[in-house]
């Protein structure tokens, strides 16, 4: 093979067999749907296609048949240095699994480790049992044993595959997984690449958890400076920044904790490669190249844009949805999106994906040859929070007198009401214990019916119509998380927002509210019930929960019915980005386009943000849902969904009738 792509040719980068001492340097090159081998259906040894493997745009047949996979300690090197991930089949990230749509898969996987393993298939509609988490559907899978997971693939698109046992996805325990739609894709491209983004680093994750705990800012070197006080000065006057840092001060907080663990002790991956061994896709000026973005950090969010390149997003979590041109996005951990991009100059074109919290990038490249580079972007200083982040707003003060935006006490249509009962607040955010106490917040319209032991508010009836944005809710005195006793705060929705740090280059920044269906659902009704949940912690101490609660102090799931359709509301009571995952169903996002909403697997939730989203949970069983920042999953940001069976009854195991 020459190094300059063919005409004809569209996917399947796999590259040859890695070599031990190549595998030493960077164990997980993956490209075109690969850098890595490619194991689909029917294969029980990686495949070895050509570099560059000719195919057309038409899905491949349907095949059956067993892949196999092994879980095990690998040696791995970043940047010269070496250590040992935990490897799947020998690689990280993990081979490309490829399947069509309809067909079954079948997938053995041995643990070589000397620990339990699992592997989840993220955003795969699956039956329970083969979810893959432990002590939820499965026990794991014990060293030396082999389970064999056996699904139908009801679903088309891009998604991945991680560990749900301990710390091993942050070690490697990870891979992409494509599935080829049954009919024709509506776009149109000649090539694609799997893009996936990682963070590594050779502590120990247990190592990284204590020093958290001892001091919650342990990996963040980037302080505000005196520099930072004079520039502040300079913009909003001495009075106005004196107020800012005295307002911090008294929460405890800082408007810098935008990652918990940064580029002092991560290195960012792309596709198994530090931004110097430069990933590299090729490319004929002028085709249209297909790029599948995953988001496999175990806690950082990226920025990824193509200088010089327009970006045309065309799935979201798996799923069509209408095009977006855009210049840049934030892809959150554990989301996927695939973008076209038509690359039309025979130059190469720097593909940069930066940390949230600009404490480090990774960089891939694509170009029309090989060994070809391009200039790596000017670097942007790290974003601050802001007041808004805590939900505080212009004016705001102690419990009264004070004018929310949204809330317009003239029109008894759009006033809230009081909770009708107590709910346990855990830990606010200046560090004071709060649980249990009173819950004196302002919830959005609806009847409260209960509340289960957790502090899960169930509502009934008068929801607002299926498909539009919620409106923004007063919290006052100590609420789930709220900045600190006696003050107030406002949750309201953040989709149109960029987040921090982005926006203010005059790019097009891809937001919630950009994202339609594809095609209008067919059915698209209300909600007969409203579940909401607030996610809470403590920064001071590293505490992360739900309603105030850790997952090792709940005794009972939250119940649903087969079938039943819900709003799903989630509440970010925090200062710090979360993004939470449901098993198990796919959520549709309420955005303000009605049946047009997207479905999604993974939702960011921002600071002092409200969001909501309808579920009609079908599969029955035990379901997970929490944050993907690993470290605040682990801590208690976990909760468990229980189906019931076709026709069974809805309980919620309490004697609560919600």
């Amino acid at each position: 093979m020459d190094d300059e792509a063919s005409p004809s040719d569209h996917v399947d980068l796999a590259l040859p067999s890695v070599s031990r001492r190549r595998f030493l340097h960077a164990a997980g090159a993956l490209g075109a749907m690969a850098g890595l081998p490619r194991i689909g259906a029917g294969d029980t040894m990686p495949a070895m296609p050509d570099f560059l493997r000719s195919r057309t745009n038409t899905p491949s047949p349907a095949v059956a048949g067993r892949v196999d996979l092994r879980i095990e300690k690998t040696p791995f090197g970043v940047a010269g240095r070496r250590g040992i991930a935990t490897s799947i089949n020998g690689t990280v990230p993990g081979p490309l699994l490829r399947f069509r749509e309809g067909e079954t898969a079948t997938i053995h996987v041995t643990n070589r480790l000397k620990e339990d393993t699992s592997i989840h298939w993220h955003g795969l509609l699956v039956p329970n049992a083969m979810d893959g988490v432990p002590g939820i559907n499965f026990p794991g899978i014990r060293p030396g044993q082999t389970f064999v997971y056996e699904f139908p693939l009801r679903q088309y698109g891009t998604y991945w595959y991680h560990s749900h046992s301990g710390f091993q996805e942050q070690l490697g325990h990870f891979g992409p997984l494509i599935i080829d739609p049954v009919e024709p894709e509506p776009f149109q491209y000649d090539r694609e690449y799997v893009v996936m983004l990682s963070d590594w680093t050779f502590e120990d994750p247990l190592k990284i958890l204590d020093n958290l705990k001892k001091n919650s800012t342990y990996y963040n070197y980037q302080r505000r400076t005196v520099g930072d006080f004079f520039r502040d000065v300079e913009r909003a006057g001495v009075r106005a920044t004196i107020a800012d840092r005295l307002a911090w001060g008294k929460m405890r907080m800082s408007p810098i904790d935008i990652a918990d663990v940064t580029g002092s002790t991560y290195t960012y991956l792309l596709n198994g490669l530090p931004a110097a061994e430069n990933w590299t896709g090729l490319f004929r000026p002028g085709e249209r190249v297909r790029l599948r973005f995953i988001n496999a950090g175990a806690g950082s969010y990226f920025d990824v844009r193509i200088p010089g390149l327009e970006m045309t997003l065309v799935q979201a979590s798996g799923q069509h949805v209408q095009p977006v041109a855009i210049d840049e996005f934030r892809i959150e951990i554990a989301q996927t999106y695939d973008v076209i991009v038509q690359p039309t100059e025979d130059r190469a074109y720097t593909i940069f994906a930066e940390s949230m919290d600009r404490s480090g990038y990774t960089r891939g490249t694509l170009a029309p040859r090989a060994g070809m580079s391009a200039p790596i972007p000017a670097r942007r200083p790290r974003p601050t929070l802001t007041m808004l982040d805590m939900g505080m707003t212009m004016g705001m003060g102690g419990h009264g007198g004070m004018a929310m935006p949204g809330m317009d006490t003239g029109d008894p249509s759009k006033q809230v009401a009081p909770v009708a009962a107590p709910v346990p607040t855990g830990h606010d955010m200046a560090g004071h214990d709060t649980a249990p106490s009173v819950m004196a917040s302002a919830v959005a319209p609806g009847t409260f019916a209960g509340r289960l032991r957790d502090g899960t508010v169930i509502r009934t009836t008068d929801l607002r119509s299926p498909g539009t944005i919620p409106e923004p809710v007063m919290h006052s005195g100590d609420t789930h998380g709220a900045a600190s006793a006696g003050t107030a705060m406002e949750t309201r929705s953040r989709l149109h927002e960029p987040g921090a740090g982005l926006g203010e280059d005059g790019w097009r920044v891809l937001v919630y509210t950009d994202l339609k269906r594809l095609t209008p659902a067919p059915m698209f009704g209300p909600p007969a019930r409203e579940v909401e949940l607030h996610l809470t912690g403590n920064m001071e101490r590293y505490m992360w929960s739900i309603n105030g609660i850790k997952f090792s102090d709940v005794t009972d799931p939250i119940r649903l019915k087969h079938g039943e359709r819900i709003r799903l509301t989630i509440v970010n009571d925090s200062m710090m980005a979360h993004p939470m995952h449901l098993h198990g169903v796919f959520m549709e996002l309420e955005n303000g386009h009605g049946a047009e909403c997207p479905l999604i697997h993974t939702i960011n939730v921002k600071p002092a943000e409200r969001v909501s989203l309808l579920v009609t949970p079908v599969d029955p069983g035990p379901w997970a849902f929490h944050c993907h920042v690993l470290f605040h999953m682990d801590l208690g940001m976990f909760r468990v969904f229980h189906v019931s069976e076709p026709d069974g009854p809805l309980t919620t195991g309490e004697g609560d009738d919600v």
